[in-house]
């Protein structure tokens, strides 16, 4: 017998996920040091570089609206619930990213279906963090 769509989506980690994982792996290869999910910036960023002013938010598909042609499709159930909460996840995500932007940060918004291109990924990182 399978999961049901609420079993599943409540397993889903809000921090330490695959993607983010693969992220700061790939930003400490590279030298860069960090802090994670600070609780006292908008958003709780998931890395934070501060002697730089600057943050990475590593955003799934799915949850954060993105519109790659990934995983992120719309449940074909309960549609109008999941449409009202990705609507909700990405005002907030933009209310969070002017906050920050008005507090001095920079930002860099990594999406989930980015990672699959490491390279890429590493010369994009590479370049906001320099």
């Amino acid at each position: 017998m399978g999961m049901s769509r609420s079993e599943n989506m409540r397993r889903i980690r809000s921090k330490d996920t695959a993607p983010e994982l693969m992220v700061r792996s790939l930003v400490h290869r590279l030298g860069y040091r960090y802090r994670l999910h600070r609780k006292d910036l908008p958003g709780k960023p998931d890395l934070v570089f501060p002697s730089r002013k600057k943050i990475i938010f590593v955003h799934g598909c799915f949850w954060h609206g993105h519109d790659c042609s990934s995983v992120a499709r719309t449940p074909k159930t309960n549609t109008g619930y999941w449409v009202g909460k990705i609507l909700r996840n990405t005002e907030r995500d933009a209310r969070h990213q002017s906050e920050l932007k008005a507090l001095g940060w920079n930002l860099l918004v990594v999406w989930e279906c980015e990672i699959r291109d490491a390279e890429a990924l590493s010369s994009r990182l590479t370049s906001f963090l320099e």
